[in-house]
Order: structure tokens, then C-alpha cells, then sequence
């Protein structure tokens, strides 16, 4: 550790909108890796990307596999302030489960960290879907927080740009936006 007590400092780790949109301050982020989970589309959105009547689709950590995503790390003094925020966001409808996870960041680093866990018993867990249906939940997406081919193309991009090739968000990019694949091929995985 360096200058100041980190240990009371919070890290979050953000895999989906968090990565590009977190909400809250923060001191630094940096790439992580969370075992035990992968991120998948298999929250019905009911509130942020859709409504129940229209759902769209939302990401999820379900369990199984590593994700990459970005660990955030706040100030201990906007800790209280910041789990606040985050449990308004995330837990409109009680989809997500509040877990403590042990992060291992890209610069060698282990940390504990919030991570928001699909709730496989919510009525919102939608589960594995096929491409087709995801497709078809992601066009008639619309919520509070915007349009759902919006959310899946923004996260697509920043995990391009972090280096991450995630297959299912690729392959619906290239559905919502065809000329994304001209001007930003596919990562190799």
C-alpha cells in the first residue's frame, strides 16, 4: 500500500454500464479479473433498458467461468455514499445480489470488491435465450436509462477498447449496427 489507509478504501467491480457509465467517484480503476463468473444477457431489464410489458435485456454475472471487467476503487470517506447509489441502480428489482468477491486486478494486485450477481430465482432471470430471442429483446428495449441497442453497443465498444472479445455482445453489435464490422473488426479471442 501507499500513501493513506486503502485498506478502508472500496473497490467495485464493473463488468456491463458500470464499465463506461459508473456513476459514482472514484480514485483509479483498473482491469480485473473475477472468477467463478462470466457475464451473460440474462436479466429481463424491466426498469433501465425496457418495462415489463417491453423487457429488454441487461447483463448479468451468472455463475461459471471468468469475467473481465474494471475494478473501481473509492475513497473510504464515499464508501456509504457510494453502495448507496450503486444499491438504487442495481437493485431497482432485487435481480442482483450484493456480493463481496476477491478481485485479481491486471497489475498484480488482490482485492475484495462489490460485484452485482444475477439472482437465478428472480423472475426477471431470463437465463440462456437463443441469439434470436436475444436479438428480439434488445431491438424493443426502451427504459429510464435509454435504448437497449444503445447499452449493448456502448459496452460492446469499451470492452473492444479494454481488450475484451465477447462473443454474444460482437455478433449483436453486428446485427444493430451493421458497418461496425468495416470500421472495428471483431478482436481475436
Amino acid at each position: 500500500m501507499t500513501s493513506g489507509d486503502k485498506a478502508a478504501d472500496l473497490w467495485v467491480f464493473g463488468y456491463g454500464s458500470l464499465i463506461w457509465r459508473p456513476g459514482f467517484a472514484f480514485e483509479e480503476s483498473v482491469a480485473a479479473r473475477l472468477h467463478g463468473y462470466h457475464r451473460s444477457l440474462c436479466v429481463f431489464s424491466h426498469v433501465h433498458r425496457g418495462t415489463p410489458e417491453r423487457p429488454g435485456l441487461v447483463l448479468g454475472l451468472d455463475r461459471g467461468g471468468v469475467c473481465r471487467g474494471l475494478a473501481f476503487r473509492v475513497a473510504a470517506g464515499l464508501a456509504e455514499e457510494t453502495i448507496a447509489y450503486l444499491r438504487a441502480r442495481e437493485q431497482a428489482t432485487s435481480v442482483y445480489i450484493e456480493r463481496h468477491v476477491g478481485l485479481k486486478l491486471d497489475d498484480g494486485r488482490q482485492v475484495r470488491g462489490v460485484a452485482y450477481v444475477a439472482d437465478r430465482r428472480h423472475l426477471q432471470y431470463a437465463g440462456r435465450l437463443p441469439a434470436q430471442e436475444l436479438l428480439k429483446l434488445v431491438r424493443q428495449g426502451r427504459g429510464e436509462s435509454g435504448e437497449n441497442p444503445d447499452y449493448v453497443l456502448q459496452t460492446h465498444e469499451h470492452l473492444r477498447r479494454m481488450g475484451v472479445y465477447d462473443p454474444v455482445l460482437a455478433a449483436l453489435a453486428q446485427e444493430l449496427a451493421p458497418g461496425l464490422r468495416a470500421t472495428h473488426p471483431p478482436l481475436k479471442g
